[in-house]
């Protein structure tokens, strides 16, 4: 879709022309800017295209997505600082081939990361894309091939990676303070109840419902107006800001958050691999999972357990999305390692504490810094990014590393699928000993779409 043809087919056609842009083709060091395309251009695709507008860094050439009921809000986003009248596209192919872009944001929904990721790489464009990288396991790995093929910087998503507090958390626990570590727990834990299935609505007419199912199943349609989350379906329906418990599209709550904090654990400890996986959970709250023509529910579980051994210590997950509580230091996600001298709680918005064996030592805390209006650090993850392109070196939250962080996820719901433990194989990419878990590590694409090659 183009700029024209999107004009004349929105009702915010006068609003947009009227748009106060300036082209800026240099930051303030005289430097010339990065050719930048934001591919979905949702919630976060917007939280990360923020930043890089305001980094200075960026010129926005182009916005693509299959809803273009999404671009009026992202325009009056970014509209201090955008070049003129950025082009509007549906195809992320076409974005990539007319625009030749610099950079490449990818904010889509995760079964729509592989095939943008590696078509922006090969096209040239550095990437920043959201986590998880990949829907499967082998997704993962065809795009951090891509990234190395062609020499491209990859940032994932991660961005706790560079807040203040985990930096310092882990400079804390590396330093040898908390003992040896022999278990580390990680949880994310909502409130939540029973689930009534949505119905199935008439797919909006600036909504190309096929091409956002793209290479996954084609599921009934049953979604709001991202242009105002309390129209319709809101949060609940799969597009937009739902899809994450649908398992077609993403990978339940274990996905969306476990992969954040299993980053965490790696980046800490130096661990690449857990040796054995096992997962176990349901949806006894939430209630069974429901699709047909009419109605559907989530499907993703309500709750999970999952247990990741390594050489030297587990780590156990625990989500729910029933009960929700602040019971854990004040906070209801994080994680903790568990030392020989005491435990140390990792946060989100409350930072770490360290609380020591024995009584007679004191409680050590840093707080958070965290920026507005999102609790995150994006604009330090993003300026990381800007600091690997020019100087050719790789990123804190590189894809390779991030690929492995996303793994224990994906292993995680394949453990939770077979309902069995499973021995993994870290360096190969193979479950040992089992060929029915190995189909898995993959899965068919729909009629039209060509799975990556690994």
């Amino acid at each position: 879709m183009n700029r024209r043809t999107f004009l004349q087919s929105s009702a915010a056609a006068t609003a947009l022309a009227s748009a106060p842009f300036t082209l800026r083709a240099a930051d303030k060091s005289g430097a010339k800017k990065f050719r930048t395309v934001l591919i979905g251009c949702g919630w976060w695709g917007n939280n990360i295209l923020r930043e890089a507008l305001a980094s200075g860094a960026c010129e926005l050439v182009a916005l693509c997505d299959v809803d273009s009921r999404q671009f009026e809000p992202t325009l009056k986003n970014g509209a201090a600082g955008i070049s003129d009248a950025p082009k509007l596209f549906k195809d992320y192919r076409e974005c990539l081939a007319q625009m030749k872009p610099d950079i490449a944001i990818i904010g889509t929904p995760d079964h729509w990361h592989a095939l943008p990721m590696i078509a922006a790489v090969k096209a040239g464009a550095h990437v920043y894309v959201e986590k998880p990288i990949g829907h499967t396991v082998m997704e993962g790995r065809a795009m951090v091939n891509a990234a190395r093929a062609t020499g491209r910087v990859v940032q994932v998503g991660t961005h706790r990676r560079i807040s203040p507090h985990n930096v310092s958390g882990r400079d804390f626990i590396r330093s040898g303070k908390i003992g040896e570590i022999g278990m580390v727990r990680c949880f994310v834990n909502y409130g939540g109840g029973p689930e009534k299935p949505l119905p199935t609505v008439e797919v909006p007419k600036e909504l190309d419902w096929d091409t956002w199912c793209g290479p996954a199943p084609l599921r009934p349609y049953n979604g709001g107006d991202p242009r105002n989350p309390s129209i319709g379906a809101g949060n609940r329906g799969i597009h937009p800001r739902g899809f994450r418990n649908y398992l077609d599209y993403a990978n339940g709550t274990l996905g969306d958050w476990g992969i954040h904090w299993f980053d965490q654990v790696l980046w800490v400890t130096g661990e690449k691999y857990p040796k054995r996986i096992y997962s176990t959970g349901g949806r006894p709250i939430a209630g069974p999972a429901i699709l047909n023509a009419k109605e559907q529910t989530t499907d993703a579980p309500d709750h999970q357990l999952a247990t990741f051994s390594f050489d030297k210590f587990d780590v156990q997950w625990e989500h729910r999305r029933f009960a929700g509580n602040n019971t854990d230091k004040g906070e209801n996600v994080g994680c903790y390692f568990y030392g020989t001298k005491g435990t140390f709680h990792m946060g989100w918005q409350k930072g770490w504490t360290f609380y020591p064996t024995s009584d007679r030592d004191p409680v050590i805390t840093e707080p958070a810094k965290l920026n507005a209006p999102d609790s995150q650090n994006i604009k330090e993850l993003f300026a990381d990014f800007l600091h690997a392109i020019r100087t050719g070196t790789k990123p804190v939250s590189d894809i390779g590393e991030v690929h492995l962080s996303t793994n224990m996820a994906l292993l995680g719901m394949l453990s939770l699928k077979v309902g069995k433990s499973i021995a993994w194989d870290g360096e190969k990419e193979r479950i040992l000993g089992d060929d029915a878990a190995n189909q898995l590590l993959r899965r068919p694409y729909r009629k039209g779409w060509e799975y990556p090659t690994a």
